[in-house]
């Protein structure tokens, strides 16, 4: 059986440098998570959690996604929620979690906090992703599938290796840093759908970045209380798998629909037959089993809970919506009377002989025609392709000129974490 303390240890005070094509991947997703940011800040869960932190907290450490200040854990707390309440931000199969929301909050309010420079930045960042993304695959997917939301749980052991690195913690501090997050890492998948599911993120990057500057402050705990047998693992279901030591961050996958990860391979099989509800009669969706429980709503009346449904999202598709941009994912949309009508046209099915990153469709064509299509999201994608697609997402999200001042700045080895943080309050 793998412990991961020691493992994770190694990994953030290692002298190494971290690989370039792991620093690029990195720091694309910067971008990918400011814009999901950005343009998330007015969501409805979004201003309850910042009026809530602006309203109760005092110092004006970090700033805020749509505007204020707040104390460097409040700060996390805050833009940990609204960079994921759109649910449009990057996510590794691996663990079947999302890397970004629950680290990099973390780690750029306490940079801003610090005056740290954007090289130093995107280090903490990398290690903190890869260290949540291997503490996600420690713990496996009996975690995951006893109802545990893992951006939530894996996501703070991450976010606590990304802001120890930062701060340059010594190995005994380290562990500790990572056994206090792990007493304060929680989420449940119950909140799918809802505006507690971002909110889990917030709470990872917050507990994260709190525990590590507890424990720099010579706050003491049980180094042991992810492995130990009354520690994480034990109490959560944890398979203890070893998570090896190649990097994992490269094979992070980033959104190009509005909606839960898991729908992804569907849409793009939906897209590739190019059909419209009028020529339809069936539909048949073949997935992996396990998503059965996470995104196959099957008749959800809000826009978030669409983003969680094969069904609507299909339906959505076939009534010539387009699922990458956030105003399809509605309310009224969720419920319009051919939307509805299409998604009568769907059945899903679980399908072991899948991986979690493909699906099968099968289409019966009113003129009696059969089509299918299949997709695998883990297909290889050239990194300028994948570049381009995330920077014009950006741009679809934010505008061309804001996308493009964040391009510049996240490129460039001469700015600092503040001056990423100024474009916070877009």
């Amino acid at each position: 059986m793998t412990q991961i303390t020691p493992h994770l240890t190694r990994l953030v005070t290692s002298s190494d440098p971290v690989p370039a094509p792991v620093q690029a991947v990195c720091r694309l997703s910067m971008l990918d998570w400011m814009a999901c940011g950005i343009a998330g800040a007015s969501e409805p869960v979004s201003r309850i959690v910042r009026a809530q932190v602006l309203e109760e907290e005092g110092a004006r450490q970090a700033v805020l996604f749509g505007g204020g200040r707040a104390p460097v854990r409040a700060a996390a707390l805050v833009n940990g929620t609204v960079s994921h309440a759109l649910d449009y931000d990057d996510t590794h199969f691996a663990h079947i979690g999302h890397p970004s929301v629950a680290v990099l909050p973390a780690i750029l309010a306490l940079a801003e906090q610090r005056d740290t420079g954007l090289p130093e930045v995107v280090d903490a960042a990398a290690i903190g992703m890869e260290a949540s993304v291997r503490a996600g695959i420690w713990l496996g997917r009996a975690h995951y599938q006893a109802g545990f939301h893992m951006t939530a749980t894996a996501g703070a052991i991450g976010a606590a290796a990304g802001t120890a690195r930062l701060l340059g913690l010594p190995d005994a501090q380290v562990a500790q840093a990572l056994g206090l997050a792990a007493t304060r890492a929680a989420g449940l998948k119950a909140h799918f759908g809802t505006m507690g599911k971002p909110w889990n993120a917030g709470i990872a990057a917050s507990s994260g970045v709190e525990a590590v500057q507890l424990v720099a402050r010579g706050f003491e705990a049980n180094p042991d209380a992810l492995d130990g047998p009354h520690g994480f693992g034990a109490t959560h279901f944890g398979e203890s798998n070893d998570p090896g030591i190649d990097w994992q961050l490269p094979q992070v996958r980033h959104k190009f629909h509005a909606c839960c990860h898991g729908l992804h391979a569907a849409l793009e099989t939906l897209g590739a037959l190019d059909l419209a509800a009028p020529e339809v009669a069936a539909i048949t969706l073949r997935t992996h089993p396990r998503w059965l429980t996470v995104c196959n709503q099957p008749a959800p009346t809000t826009g978030l809970g669409a983003k969680f449904s094969y069904r609507t999202a299909l339906a959505l598709g076939l009534t010539g919506r387009d699922t990458a941009r956030l105003s399809t994912f509605s309310d009224a949309l969720a419920v319009s009377a051919d939307v509805v009508a299409a998604r009568e046209l769907v059945t899903v099915m679980g399908d072991e002989s899948l991986t979690e990153e493909q699906a099968a469709l099968e289409v019966l064509r009113r003129d009696g025609q059969r089509l299918t299509a299949f997709h695998d999201l883990d297909a290889p994608v050239d990194m300028a392709a994948r570049t381009d697609r995330v920077q014009a997402k950006a741009s679809a999200l934010l505008g061309d000129e804001t996308a493009a001042s964040l391009r510049r700045l996240i490129a460039s080895d001469r700015a600092r974490a503040a001056d990423l943080a100024t474009q916070m309050e877009v």
